[in-house]
């Protein structure tokens, strides 16, 4: 379904995307896709029980549709991109219009591989995926954790369709808490940092204007050594301190004060959140089960009407 030539990703140009949720992480997906010219416009579909969010991706040349039903019917691959209690009713909606034929890619979420595979039929391939807010400029950091029933090709296409917004590596479940704790949150600390430097640079006397875009650069600046210096970050960090100088007397001063515990505590405390809300939301998901159980033949023909 995909390769990848001369460093270049591709998918069959008959392949069709589906989103089910219309949001800005799909739109910054679809655009992503289409700008890097992976996939045409016109194979690419949404649905959204929300007008303007349709308009907005609409914009792209994307087609839309207010049916999640249609969506399935009509795309190779279906991404899930709605609010996490929402995920079980869709997929129960649109359940018998699954084959084996179609992958489906869930961002929801605390939303387990579990709970995605039970609410679709025996085999159903199932990828689940953590993106970050960056993704919305290109520049996201996505980590995908493959289902029980996928095809070998899945990961590689997931993979290739993530890196048009950014990088993206292949984990497992488990690690998704993790994750989440450091690039699903990790743009919040960032832009925290880039406050409180701007906030320096303007206790010392720079214009405000001034001050943030020297901190955001530099960020910036600093993130792209890493990645494609291939140097450890406490090597760049060296290169950057002369003996007796200015950027020595400061790490002191941050060490001092606890900056890098601070950080390794934020993750670790934004990991265990996402456990908790896991666990809350996986609750949800059981309890939802047992309420319709009882009622699965009385309610199987009517269609379910579902708030993303």
């Amino acid at each position: 379904m995909a390769r990848t030539e001369d460093q270049r990703f591709t998918v069959s140009e008959s392949m069709t995307i589906g989103f089910i949720g219309a949001g800005r992480m799909a739109q910054a997906m679809s655009r992503g896709f289409i700008s890097k010219g992976v996939v045409k416009p016109h194979k690419i579909m949404a649905s959204d029980t929300v007008p303007q969010m349709l308009d907005c991706i609409k914009e792209q040349g994307v087609r839309i549709s207010r049916s999640n039903l249609e969506i399935v019917e009509n795309s190779d691959l279906i991404i899930i991109a709605v609010k996490p209690h929402v995920v079980s009713p869709i997929l129960q909606e649109v359940s018998s219009k699954v084959t084996r034929e179609k992958l489906f890619l869930s961002i929801a979420a605390g939303v387990t591989l579990e709970t995605l595979e039970k609410n679709l039929p025996s085999q159903t391939r199932v990828i689940r995926a953590m993106p970050n807010t960056p993704a919305l400029v290109q520049t996201g950091a996505t980590v995908i954790a493959p289902g029980s029933s996928v095809l070998q090709g899945d990961r590689e296409l997931i993979q290739g369709l993530f890196r048009t917004i950014g990088i993206c590596e292949v984990g497992t479940e488990e690690q998704l808490d993790a994750v989440t704790g450091l690039s699903g949150s990790g743009p919040a600390y960032g832009f925290l940092a880039i406050e409180s430097l701007a906030d320096g640079g303007v206790k010392m006397g720079l214009p405000r204007d001034l001050a943030q875009k020297l901190a955001a650069q530099t960020l910036l600046g600093a993130a792209k050594m890493v990645l494609e210096s291939g140097k450890h970050p406490g090597q760049l960090k060296d290169e950057v301190c002369s003996p007796g100088g200015t950027t020595i007397a400061a790490i002191h001063k941050l060490e001092e004060t606890g900056f890098r515990s601070s950080l390794i505590t934020a993750v670790e405390t934004a990991t265990n959140r996402a456990k908790e809300l896991g666990v809350i939301e996986s609750q949800k998901q059981q309890t939802v089960l047992l309420r319709e159980q009882p009622n699965v033949e009385s309610s199987s023909s009517q269609p379910l009407r579902v708030t993303q």
